[in-house]
């Protein structure tokens, strides 16, 4: 076992303020001078990038369904070794989910700070509190902390809501430009938010005289060995896509391609070059409509991509990465775009969700489990090669094929098969 004060952040719903208040307790505790490791629950690649900025060290996912108890532990007791503070982001709210943040503090023994957006209430903010806690007995949630409140009086009401068995962590006042900007997939990419270190610190500063600011109770983790990856992608080199239209990587599985034995090389759909020298290629998901218009002009890839699949090489694209490969991107105002060309049909964004939620897809290659999360939707003659499976046992996103190319809505979560994902990525 390995003890390390951890806590997991959660809320009674999206937007409530967790993202920005565990950034910012990330960044007040490593310019202390402590090593902080911070980790989001559930699928997302927006928050973890916020994450990474404050807390100077990657934001990994650990996900009960997706990733596994097994890698959860695994990663909270590596990172437990050396970390002087382990935070972790809930996802949506405290029981959304199935399993939600909550399971996942109850069975890794995380202690749980329920953020309220208490703006427009009074006591009703201790009954908030109190059902979080008290919902499902045995969920550790030892303190609340208000957000967006814009007096003291107004916080002491607060405060003074709250039972006996739930600790009052301090509130936050309503603050515009410490808040961070969001747009239809979430929080904007951490490379987009020019200012983003001045507003983290910004909060942190409002954090230091609050409860919060306290080291939270140690948590025992019991130590794992790592998972054996066999070296199947020895040798092999795989081209991942990098930039403002492909920036969804989860750091897990950039790991397990490396454990895998691949070479990843990066390059930029965005920058005008071709295809670098690979065995391989992974598109994955991102704001391709953003950019449409300049991945329409990059002809030279779209070529060498052709080129790739058509010598039987693998590639793989991911939701925005499939996206960029069909004959024709609709953007939101309705501009059509001729971008990949390497699958029949056309993509066109809708200001509506299309599909949100954990799937699992079997694939010749074998089982693999991640999610799905988009505002477009894809129109094309193509057969799917299967359908993913969601959890609740009803049909999920399809995947296309064609030689080598293997294409969907779906962000696969690599660790939960690394055989199949070799596979995916061998000729």
């Amino acid at each position: 076992m390995v003890a390390c004060p951890a806590l997991l952040v959660a809320a009674p719903a999206s937007g409530q303020g967790k993202t920005t208040v565990v950034a910012a307790l990330a960044r007040l505790h490593a310019r202390q001078g402590r090593k902080v490791r911070v980790f989001k629950c559930g699928p997302d690649f927006l928050d973890p990038q916020i994450h990474a900025i404050a807390s100077g060290a990657p934001c990994y996912n650990v996900d009960l369904w997706m990733c596994g108890e097994t890698d959860a532990k695994w990663r909270l007791a590596e990172a437990a070794r050396d970390a002087d503070l382990i935070l972790v982001e809930g996802v949506m709210g405290l029981y959304d989910g199935e399993p939600s943040a909550a399971e996942l503090a109850a069975r890794l023994g995380l202690p749980v700070l329920a953020v309220i957006d208490g703006s427009a209430m009074a006591t009703s903010f201790g009954a908030i509190a109190y059902g979080l806690k008290h919902f499902r007995p045995g969920t550790p949630v030892i303190a609340a902390l208000a957000n967006h409140i814009d007096s003291a009086y107004h916080a002491e009401l607060l405060a003074s809501s709250l039972p006996p068995d739930i600790a009052w962590y301090g509130h936050l006042p309503r603050d515009t430009g410490a808040a961070l900007p969001e747009r239809h997939l979430g929080l904007l990419p951490a490379s987009e938010i020019a200012d983003l270190t001045q507003r983290i610190e910004r909060m942190a500063d409002l954090l230091a005289t609050t409860a919060a600011a306290a080291l939270p109770p140690p948590v025992d983790f019991a130590l794992t060995g790592a998972p054996t990856i066999p070296p199947l992608l020895a040798g092999k080199t795989i081209a991942v896509a990098r930039d403002a239209a492909f920036c969804f990587l989860y750091p897990a599985n950039l790991d397990c391609l490396a454990a895998l034995g691949a070479r990843l090389e990066y390059f930029s759909p965005l920058d005008g070059g071709a295809l670098p020298s690979c065995d391989a290629v992974w598109l994955p998901g991102g704001y391709p409509e953003l950019h449409a218009e300049t991945l329409a002009g990059n002809r030279p890839l779209w070529a060498s991509l052709a080129a790739h699949v058509a010598a039987g090489k693998p590639l793989l694209a991911e939701c925005g990465g499939m996206m960029a490969l069909f004959d024709t991107l609709v953007d939101i105002d309705g501009h059509c775009h001729a971008v990949g060309g390497l699958l029949p049909g056309q993509v066109r964004m809708q200001k509506k969700l299309a599909a949100l939620g954990l799937q699992e897809i079997d694939l010749p290659e074998g089982r693999l489990r991640g999610h799905t999360f988009h505002y477009s939707h894809a129109e094309t003659p193509l057969a799917a090669l299967a359908r993913a499976c969601r959890p609740d046992g009803l049909d999920g996103e399809s995947v296309y094929r064609r030689q080598r190319l293997t294409a969907s809505y779906l962000h696969l979560y690599f660790p939960s098969n690394p055989e199949a994902t070799a596979r995916l990525f061998l000729a």
